[in-house]
């Protein structure tokens, strides 16, 4: 692709959708998928490395020559050791907000030099973990600042430390995931009355401030709005630098949240037209005397996952064929319950895992919880699905199958990683094992059955 060349190439999708088909049907033939195993999730390895690799260029391509950049894997997108462990190999460090999420960037081996820890709420105890482990830390309030006041009398630590800030630019079509709107709960708020007076005071009075953090939204967010965050924290840093008479801000954290286009194959927007729009709006920031770290992570994974489920039975009610299968609320939470922010593509294979074809039939395809919202897509055109076929929820390899939501005690579906084979096929790793029965008793207190039952009296 030339320079001038921006989008996703058509290419890239053709080969991305060859992939999927090819690991339906293997996982199908070698027994993966099945009446015994239902619902399955897959990550394509290829397509992740890919991805890796695509955001690393597109941030060289716009930064000064040795310029320090890091990018961070955001955790929760993807919680699952191996994937982080092969985004490490890849070149890409983690972002963390919980102990839980350090505890896995830990096990993935990613090095606390490449770890950044962000939370609205952190404690003193995750506060000295982080500095004793050396993890960058972004502050989120002024009660925190106040606390690593504290914590750093008696700490010594080698930890890059900053402060996020929320410059209010405004929101996106999904009001949960716009982090920059005038009443959001991250960060400091730049344009309250006296806030950047503070923020700039906060720094002068604290040399080892030395980063700003800035993330503007997530799914939703225009990355035009995106980079209007990006430019205001990069003002500050500038005033800052300016008031102090030296580079004490030499890094700027410019978060993630690149959306993801849900509707049809091709990557858009890509990240190098993100890289290159940022560019453009704030050419200071890429030209060496600022480090740069980002925190991407839907946008890294959700084109690379795919859930399999089986298709139970079929029915119809109202006319309407319906098609209930195994992957529901358990896997697609968000789109089950906000379908029309989240909506997803659906694609039919038959029972042999093979795109599956015929004439499109309007149809819904449900989920096996028991609530009647339970359903994956609603009046959804596709080859009619028959008992015993197999429908893919695509796009689903960030937020969906890695966070569980337990609705009727549904087990966790298996993840297999899938790559090409040395005898040219389809190789399969296991990433998680599916839940068993018993594993879900045991988190339900199924040791502790007589915990509650009071003893007899006399």
């Amino acid at each position: 692709m030339s320079d001038d060349d921006d989008g996703d190439d058509s290419g890239e999708g053709e080969r991305r959708v060859a992939r999927r088909d090819a690991a339906v049907r293997a996982a199908v033939a070698q027994g993966l998928l099945g009446p015994g195993t239902p619902v399955l999730a897959l990550l394509d390895v290829t397509g992740i490395r890919e991805s890796a690799a695509a955001l690393r260029t597109a941030f060289a391509a716009v930064t000064a020559p040795g310029t320090p950049v890091l990018h961070a894997f955001a955790v929760k997108a993807c919680p699952l050791v191996p994937v982080l462990r092969l985004l490490r190999d890849e070149g890409i460090g983690a972002e963390v907000a919980s102990p839980g999420e350090l505890a896995l960037a830990r096990a993935a081996g990613v090095p606390a030099e490449r770890t950044v820890l962000d939370s609205p709420a952190k404690t003193p105890e995750e506060l000295r973990e982080a500095l004793a482990l050396g993890v960058a830390v972004n502050a989120d309030s002024a009660q925190e600042l106040d606390r690593l006041d504290g914590l750093l009398r008696s700490t010594r630590t080698v930890s890059p430390l900053g402060v996020r800030v929320n410059p209010q630019v405004g929101g996106g079509s999904i009001e949960a995931l716009s982090t920059a709107t005038a009443t959001s709960k991250f960060g400091v708020a730049l344009r309250d009355e006296g806030a950047r007076e503070w923020l700039v005071r906060a720094c002068l009075d604290r040399p080892w401030l030395t980063r700003l953090h800035v993330h503007t939204g997530s799914q939703g967010i225009a990355p035009a709005r995106m980079a209007e965050g990006v430019a205001a924290v990069y003002a500050l840093a500038e005033e800052i630098n300016g008031r102090a008479g030296r580079r004490q801000v030499d890094t700027v954290d410019i978060g993630g949240g690149l959306p993801v286009n849900f509707a049809s194959e091709p990557t858009t927007p890509t990240c190098r037209e993100y890289a290159r729009a940022l560019r453009a709006a704030v050419p200071g920031l890429f030209g060496g005397r600022y480090g740069l770290v980002t925190e991407f992570g839907r946008s890294l994974l959700a084109k690379h996952g795919t859930v399999v489920a089986r298709v139970e039975y079929t029915k119809s009610a109202g006319g309407r064929p319906v098609a209930v299968t195994h992957a529901g609320v358990q896997v697609a939470t968000r789109t089950v319950y906000a379908p029309d922010a989240w909506p997803l593509r659906i694609a039919a294979y038959d029972g042999a895992g093979r795109p599956k074809e015929g004439p499109p039939v309007v149809q819904d395809v449900a989920g096996p919880a028991c609530f009647a919202g339970d359903l994956l897509a609603t009046g959804r055109a596709l080859p009619r699905l028959g008992q015993g076929d197999y429908a893919a929820a695509l796009d689903t390899g960030a937020y969906y199958f890695a966070q569980h939501y337990a609705y009727n005690s549904l087990a966790r579906p298996g993840v297999f990683g899938f790559g090409p084979a040395p005898d040219g096929g389809v190789g399969f790793a296991v990433v998680r094992e599916a839940q068993s029965v018993a594993e879900i008793v045991a988190e339900a207190g199924g040791g502790h059955a007589n915990a509650l039952v009071l003893p007899e009296p006399g």
